[in-house]
């Protein structure tokens, strides 16, 4: 019986509870008092700008897009390679000189694709280095103000970038025929 009452008070009391709060809300709403955040409820849906939008993140975060897409360019290719690669099987060669592989606008993709490539193979192995802890500094402790690893990630992120860029200018110049 007592755990009963205890119950209802419980319930009893929350009930004052929210129903303060709320009068207090509508007395700001009233008064002109109102924080529009306790009005509206929190939007995290940013949807796809959520996901691209780098806004205060710095270069870090462009990186971390630019990784996401170069990645998904890479399957995509994938896929088709894998589809034009069973087109053999049934004896349909797309290979052939002067078909639509050796067409300029598909040279052109298959440098993108290269390009995809070395950026996300460069900033790929940052990544593994920064997971496994080579670039993340020493641990300190988190006392205030917090100190960032930022400053030992961006010289690693813009060597790995450099890294990338030789290899795209390796490649450019293959692709663009002055190799030969």
């Amino acid at each position: 019986m007592q755990f009963v009452i205890d119950v209802r008070l419980i319930a009893e009391i929350k009930r004052t509870l929210i129903d303060n709060h709320q009068s207090k809300i509508a007395n700001r709403q009233f008064s002109g008092e109102a924080n529009v955040a306790e009005i509206q409820r929190h939007n995290n849906r940013l949807g796809l700008w959520g996901w691209l939008g780098g806004g205060r993140w710095g270069v870090e975060r462009y990186a971390y897009i630019l990784h996401r897409l170069t990645g998904l360019g890479i399957l995509c290719y994938f896929l088709m390679h894998v589809v034009v690669t069973s087109l053999r099987a049934k004896g349909i060669y797309l290979w052939v000189e002067g078909g639509i592989f050796h067409q300029p606008l598909f040279k052109f993709g298959e440098f993108l694709v290269f390009s995809a490539f070395a950026y996300h193979a460069a900033n790929g192995i940052r990544l593994v280095l920064v997971e496994l802890g080579f670039a993340v500094g020493k641990p300190i402790e988190p006392v205030y103000p917090y100190k960032t690893s930022l400053n030992v990630q961006r010289p690693l992120l813009i060597s790995m970038m450099i890294l990338a860029a030789i290899l795209l200018a390796a490649g450019g110049y293959e692709f663009l025929g002055l190799a030969k």
